[in-house]
């Protein structure tokens, strides 16, 4: 439908403006950025795939997904304080022949989790606690399962002076 001069008249009840313009700002304003980042590069592949509009959204969406879930799992592990970032791939197994393979990757599965397990590393310093821990952090969870990590109990001093083992939700009251 056009207007006047050739240019292409405006449905009512939509705002005025480019597609492109209208169509950022409701992606930003839905929190949708991987799909704003992406749509058109995805949209040029479709068409050149001969790929129909369900595919193409649903394209567009799978890659939103994937990069909240990547956010997620950041944030994560922005929050743990991890010392650092370490995952079982860069793991050295060969350095402790005494620690259980199969049972540290066992336990990167998480699926003590769905049993509702608890896990605790006990070792002497350097046996690798710390890097298996964030390294199963990779493991997926169910939808609104939430990680807790429990840190080292500190010293805390009390009324007297003398310093006694607190725990982190003690320290915190």
């Amino acid at each position: 439908m056009t207007g006047k001069a050739g240019v292409e008249a405006i449905p009512a009840g939509t705002t005025s403006g480019t597609p492109q313009v209208l169509l950022a700002h409701h992606l930003k304003q839905a929190k949708l950025p991987t799909i704003l980042r992406e749509y058109d590069k995805v949209a040029r592949e479709c068409a050149g795939d001969g790929v129909d509009h369900p595919r193409y959204l649903l394209r567009l969406v799978e890659l939103e997904l994937i990069d909240r879930e990547r956010r997620m799992v950041e944030r994560r592990i922005k929050a743990a304080r991890f010392p650092a970032v370490k995952s079982l791939d860069t793991f050295d197994f060969t350095a402790i022949p005494s620690l259980n393979k199969m049972l540290v990757l066992e336990l990167a599965r998480c699926e003590f989790v769905l049993r509702r397990e608890n896990v605790i590393a006990l070792g002497n310093s350097g046996t690798g606690k710390t890097h298996a821990a964030p390294g199963s952090r990779s493991c997926r969870l169910p939808e609104g399962v939430q990680r807790r990590l429990h840190h080292r109990r500190r010293p805390r001093a009390s009324a007297d002076g003398s310093a006694r083992r607190t725990t982190a939700s003690e320290a915190a009251a």
